[in-house]
């Protein structure tokens, strides 16, 4: 399960280290294929190592510039097999074209995504070996996601008005999401991004930002899901994930209703505590058995949205996101 919740420390720490010598050789070495290629001012922001059906990789997010496209994000993924591309990166760079071919705005359609400005499969040695690059070159978005307006510091300065018009941008751009005909499977803070000039100040005098959607790693068609494991996020994952069911447009539904109680509130509506020795467990017990939680009277008039995105049972939950957009309009401001 990606991002699943935390393994005993003394294996933690050992999977750490490990990353850190690995790390050592391998960016250097992306480094200097990134240079070749005319980026320039390459700042490693993230790598990680995953495993799918036996294959080992590593991914990671590097920022640069480019001459032709400023300062962007690269999302690599390298294998370890010499002879097995990144299938995880292909596939989500596949979605990003066929998303992004039907909002190029020549069509009339929001943004849903940000644009894919290079893709590639290349090659790039390593420890002897000629191995299997993929790099997804997107723009740099500078104010950042959701999730940086969410934290303990930044939260406290959201005004009501621009908390619901966060609230209101995300509905419009998972409802587009699924009206284009696919599945996300990760909503969260985190992978909304903000789009546009934004200002931080308590005055909140300055419109908020568009949104975009990014992490398309776990996407699917809208008609042909595949993952009947549980995959994702475990903070927001629906009760019928951890059941065995396949994904379905209600657990991305369930997983907006968490994010908007956290926008409200600053906080998840469900919790487990760091050190649990069966995290997976405890958050199968928390999404399953835990009731709907109450909003403070300050956000009671969006508790009929929680309750209907929240509830355990599929077919008492939200059949769209367009439903949801209704009751945001005869809320109003």
């Amino acid at each position: 399960m990606r991002n699943s919740a935390s393994i005993p420390s003394t294996i933690q720490a050992g999977a750490k280290q490990a990353l850190q010598r690995h790390a050592q050789q391998i960016l250097p070495a992306l480094t200097a294929l990134f240079s070749d290629l005319n980026y320039s001012e390459i700042a490693h922001q993230r790598i990680s190592q995953q495993s799918n059906s036996g294959e080992v990789f590593y991914q990671g997010l590097t920022c640069a510039q480019h001459p032709q496209f400023a300062t962007v994000m690269i999302k690599w993924q390298l294998s370890i097999d010499a002879n097995q591309n990144s299938a995880d990166l292909i596939h989500e760079a596949g979605i990003l074209r066929s998303i992004n071919s039907l909002s190029n705005n020549q069509n009339g359609v929001a943004a849903i995504a940000p644009p894919i400005l290079a893709y590639d499969n290349l090659r790039v040695q390593i420890l002897a070996q000629s191995l299997p690059l993929t790099i997804l070159v997107m723009p740099y978005y500078p104010n950042g996601n959701l999730a940086t307006q969410l934290n303990s510091r930044n939260h406290l300065s959201l005004t009501a008005q621009k908390k619901h018009r966060f609230i209101v941008q995300a509905t419009h751009l998972v409802a587009n999401l699924h009206n284009a005909g696919w599945l996300h499977n990760d909503i969260k803070p985190s992978n909304i991004l903000l789009d546009g000039s934004m200002q931080n100040h308590a005055d909140n005098s300055r419109i908020t930002s568009d949104v975009l959607l990014t992490d398309f790693a776990l996407a699917e068609g809208l008609n042909a899901p595949i993952l009947a494991s549980p995959a994702g996020t475990p903070a927001y994952l629906a009760p019928e994930r951890w059941q065995g069911y396949a994904a379905t447009l209600q657990c991305d539904i369930y997983a907006f209703g968490i994010m908007v109680y956290e926008i409200l509130t600053g906080m998840r509506p469900f919790n487990i505590a760091n050190q649990r020795s069966e995290p997976l467990k405890e958050w199968a017990i928390q999404h399953c058995q835990q009731p709907v939680p109450t909003l403070s009277l300050e956000y009671s008039r969006y508790q009929d949205i929680i309750d209907k995105a929240l509830t355990k049972r599929v077919e008492k939950r939200y059949q769209s996101m367009d439903e949801i957009l209704l009751d945001l309009e005869s809320m109003g401001k």
